[in-house]
């Protein structure tokens, strides 16, 4: 492929292209209502493609899915851990690119140095698919949005809350507020704050993207609030987080202040009673099993359009 086409960040694709990943991704899961597990998606549009999947931090729900995901459309994974490949050896990322390239029809790799992502594009002849990386998680808000607009219609002019830390997912709503036109409140403690840069950024897209530390005042009237684990994998500030987003945590009195009709999302794994509670979790606001599923129907939507299927 002369110019592969990479799902990298959401600010990277344009307002057209992710429409059309939504469109394809809603789709196939309507295609797939009444068929028995273990059949392929009608027309095998990968058929005979594979899929490298790099994984350099541990996952559920992104292996699975994209695993399954390429399954059902007629291909087949491979799975690589830094124990099974020569990047976690020493082998250059712009090697560890071309050798795959020459092997695989497309990468993804879950990873913490985004920077790793971005050279891994840079020097592979093949797509290559972000499934997480310290500064991003696009793949997850692909299908978060999937799920809100199957819940509560076309999110444009919508309003979504984030409650908690600033971190890799908050960065992708925001890339995605500027991208399909809602409103984004993050109500974060300062000193959690998104990057600046990525703020910077929301700002000279006009974005309707709002950062504020009054959780209540964010969360009035918006149509969905979103929670995230307070402490990340290797996190060693683990007490003085929990202090700092104590207030922030997403309660029966929290949801009470959005719309009537308000969704909870949680990109899981969720620590029950900390960040949200299960009074929530549980409630009939979450979406959140809906939200898990639908990254199988997403992560097939990012594949079908990096191929032009």
């Amino acid at each position: 492929m002369a110019n592969p086409k990479h799902f990298l960040d959401i600010d990277a694709v344009s307002q057209d292209g992710l429409r059309a990943i939504l469109s394809r991704s809603a789709e196939l899961k309507a295609a797939r209502l009444g068929q028995p597990k273990g059949t392929v998606d009608a027309g095998r549009p990968l058929d005979g493609h594979v899929l490298a999947m790099i994984f350099e931090k541990p996952s559920t729900r992104t292996r699975v899915s994209f695993e399954i995901a390429i399954r059902q459309l007629g291909g087949t994974a491979l799975m690589l851990s830094g124990r099974d490949s020569q990047l976690g050896r020493g082998e250059t990322v712009p090697d560890t690119a071309r050798v795959l390239s020459r092997y695989v029809d497309a990468i993804m790799i879950r990873t913490d140095d985004h920077n790793k992502l971005l050279e891994l594009a840079e020097y592979a002849s093949v797509p290559v698919i972000n499934g997480l990386t310290d500064d991003s998680h696009p793949c997850q808000v692909m299908a978060d949005v999937l799920t809100f607009e199957e819940k509560q219609g076309p999110i444009a002019g919508r309003t979504v809350t984030w409650c908690g830390d600033g971190n890799n997912m908050a960065v992708s709503w925001i890339h995605a507020a500027a991208k399909l036109d809602f409103e984004l409140r993050l109500a974060c403690p300062e000193q959690l704050n998104p990057p600046e840069k990525v703020m910077a950024w929301a700002k000279s897209q006009g974005a309707n993207v709002v950062l504020t530390e009054d959780v209540e005042a964010a969360v009035a009237d918006s149509a969905c609030v979103i929670a995230d684990t307070w402490v990340s994998m290797g996190d060693e500030e683990a007490t003085a987080r929990h202090n700092m987003l104590q207030p922030y945590q997403v309660n029966k009195h929290l949801m009470s202040l959005a719309d009537r009709d308000a969704v909870f999302m949680h990109c899981l794994p969720a620590h029950r009673n900390e960040e949200v509670t299960d009074e929530v979790m549980d409630g009939p606001q979450s979406v959140i099993w809906d939200e898990a599923e639908n990254r199988l129907h997403a992560q097939k939507g990012v594949l079908a359009w990096c191929f032009d299927k």
